[in-house]
């Protein structure tokens, strides 16, 4: 099997998250690509037998290049097996964790003319430190407002692992 695993970061948590997809799929025996989205305009995407793509969320969206590829490709990924994820502080929230149940993979979903096989929602991860004066206060003020972690010294990871693994697991069994 050939899979092609695209991702659109922020901050580099959706790639971490791929860079795992990518070691249960090769673990499984797949051939793996892994690319940026802006990478993925140069591969065709009729060589491969999966697609996954992972995106994240930053201050509510998901960013307008994810649209304008899935909805150019949205023929050719509907022959191949086929998921998105979406990366997202919300989904640290148990009632917003969910495909079903999280704002932004309804979004998604709604905008898009690609309606993925396999859906995921993982919740992301805060790093203050790393972020400049802009987004760093824009982030806390956001937390602040959602009641989430507002310590700009601290770096807080709510991604679920496991479920992660679990997600790699199921798709590579596609």
């Amino acid at each position: 099997m050939q899979t092609l695993i695209i991702y659109s970061t922020i901050d580099g948590q959706t790639l971490a998250i791929c860079q795992k997809m990518k070691l249960i799929a090769e673990q499984a025996g797949e051939q793996v690509s892994l690319v940026t989205l802006e990478q993925a305009e140069a591969f065709n995407l009729a060589d491969f037998d999966k697609v996954l793509i992972g995106a994240s969320i930053r201050y509510g969206k998901h960013r307008p290049a994810l649209y304008q590829f899935v909805n150019r490709h949205h023929a050719v990924l509907n022959t191949k097996i086929n998921g998105f994820f979406t990366v997202n502080v919300v989904a640290r929230k148990p009632l917003k964790n969910t495909p079903e149940t999280n704002p932004y993979m309804q979004k998604f979903l709604q905008l898009s003319l690609w309606q993925p096989q396999i859906l995921e929602v993982f919740a992301g991860k805060i790093d203050y430190p790393k972020y400049g004066l802009f987004d760093r206060t824009m982030i806390r003020f956001i937390m602040w407002v959602t009641k989430g972690p507002t310590d700009i010294s601290g770096t807080f990871e709510f991604t679920d692992w496991a479920k992660v693994d679990a997600l790699g697991i199921r798709f590579s069994q596609a």
